[in-house]
């Protein structure tokens, strides 16, 4: 599923395609999946929006200021090249910063100030690398910059006052920042088991572009170890193709790369596992269910995912840019190590938006789902697809939406409701104008926020036990036919040992 991801710390410049370098071409739903999602962050350049000036007149706030900025003081002052943090707004899509020499006593929350030595609206994230040479010119090491930080949405309009400005203290003899930071990889919560990480971090100012590499070692302790897979990211952000489980610890670090390709210091090594184990329940689809939405969160914010909300467990297995096809290739990999009861399925979004895929291919997908369950014993539970918003997605992500979309998805759910089921789209019924995804559930059009990733967890926890129930009747009576086939069975014929031989004869 097309996905914006995390806080976009990541330079204004667009690139067709901001993930690593693969020797095979990347398919056009990839692309847009994960390269468009990384754009999106920073659309109003890279898709030529100009944001309006913000003042007093043009704000919209809706939310409260940014608060517990960082604290620094003349013992514990910060390099000139700080990271710099506050309370992250999860409704922010931006945020911008103003940098004063000295406290300014008439300060108006709603408006920018002219008095400001440095302004920036390219923020992505609740935190930031910035060099403070020129903006502390004459100030000595007692006298502090005071600065204030506010949330945009995606015209970089606020939605926030401005925070009350605080004192920055700054010292040239504590060491620059000098390599990103890395952002763990969530492994506490509901939501949080997830076969896709996503690696993110905080991005040194100057960085152009970022090297990535994925250990089963760590690097810093044996010097020698091989990276198991290796990215050249665009953005400070990179999603893993590959199902990272087993019973073995992964090791990432990050570097930053010049505008020359010349690379800087490693960060730290972070390390994240998730052994293969029985789960009653997995979810698997496309980004709708990976995480992430409001244009700058990605999987990894889990305030994002509809899982966190859910009043179970279950094991995420959803690959962002998934479509019905790649969903059933990758079953055995991906499904089988987790040897689930129930399997929540939703996908068939990224194929019916496009016209390049049609209705009846996007079934026959769901029908080998459902045969792939069946013959290892799983329980399916499909999930029906809520709406988009075609304009939204043109705005964000520079894509057309076929104009048979209300009619193919109509089809689809009608399908899906006819299997056991979690109508899911239902509860986005009363809120789709005219049948779209409206604003405040789903910003970019594709993917929901955070209230309508709440919309459905609440139809998932409020319809899972009969949802479960239907299940455990369909795998019953499937199994009692497959049986009646067996006996049937001539002695001399033969037979299909798994699921993969019966696919491939």
């Amino acid at each position: 599923m097309s996905r914006v991801y995390r806080r976009k710390r990541k330079a204004r410049h667009a690139q067709s395609n901001p993930r690593h370098a693969q020797a095979q071409s990347t398919p056009l739903w990839r692309k847009i999946s994960r390269g468009l999602r990384m754009i999106a962050a920073c659309a109003v350049c890279a898709l030529g929006f100009t944001p309006p000036a913000m003042d007093a007149q043009g704000a919209t706030v809706t939310q409260p200021a940014p608060e517990i900025l960082t604290r620094t003081s003349v013992e514990h002052p910060v390099s000139y090249s700080p990271v710099l943090t506050w309370t992250n707004e999860a409704n922010a899509v931006a945020y911008q910063l103003e940098f004063f020499p000295s406290a300014v006593k008439d300060l108006d929350p709603q408006a920018e100030d002219a008095r400001a030595v440095f302004r920036t609206s390219d923020v992505y994230e609740n935190a930031v690398n910035l060099p403070l040479d020129e903006m502390r010119k004459g100030l000595s090491d007692k006298q502090p910059l005071w600065w204030r930080v506010r949330a945009l949405d995606l015209d970089g309009t606020a939605i926030s006052p401005f925070s009350r400005p605080a004192p920055l203290y700054a010292s040239p003899a504590l060491p620059r920042m000098d390599a990103p930071i890395p952002h763990p990889v969530p492994d506490k919560g509901r939501g949080s088991a997830m076969i896709f990480p996503v690696y993110s971090w905080v991005k040194p100012y100057d960085a152009a572009s970022f090297e990535v590499a994925l250990y089963t070692e760590d690097p810093e302790r044996k010097p020698d170890a091989a990276p198991i897979a290796h990215w050249i990211a665009a953005y400070a952000e990179q999603y893993d193709d590959a199902p990272r489980i087993g019973d073995t610890t992964y090791y990432w670090r990050v570097r930053a790369l010049d505008k020359n390709g010349a690379p800087g210091a490693w960060s730290a090594v972070s390390q994240f596992r998730l052994e293969p184990q029985h789960w009653e329940i997995a979810v698997i689809g496309d980004s709708i269910s990976h995480g992430g939405g409001h244009i700058s969160h990605g999987p990894e914010n889990l305030e994002y995912s509809w899982l966190s909300y859910l009043n179970f467990p279950a094991v995420n297995l959803a690959q962002s840019g998934d479509i019905t096809r790649l969903m059933a290739d990758r079953f055995e990999r991906d499904v089988l190590p987790f040897s689930p009861d129930y399997l929540l399925i939703m996908c068939g979004t990224n194929d019916l938006r496009a016209g390049e895929f049609s209705l009846e291919e996007a079934v026959a997908n769901m029908e080998r789902v459902k045969e792939k369950c069946v013959f290892y014993g799983i329980r399916p539970i499909f999930l029906t697809l809520p709406p988009i918003n075609p304009t939204n997605i043109g705005r964000v992500f520079g894509e057309k939406i076929t104009d048979e979309w209300q009619e193919r998805f109509a089809k689809f759910n009608e399908y899906l409701r006819q299997q056991p089921h979690i109508d899911t789209a239902a509860a986005f019924a009363p809120y789709a104008a005219n049948g779209e995804l409206p604003d405040w559930l789903g910003l970019d059009g594709l993917h929901e926020d955070i209230i309508g990733k709440q919309l459905i967890a609440a139809r998932v926890n409020a319809n899972l036990e009969a949802a479960k129930q239907a299940a455990d009747e369909f795998l019953q009576t499937q199994q009692q036919i497959q049986a009646e086939m067996q006996t049937s069975i001539q002695p001399d014929e033969p037979r299909k040992e798994t699921m993969n031989d019966a696919e491939s004869d």
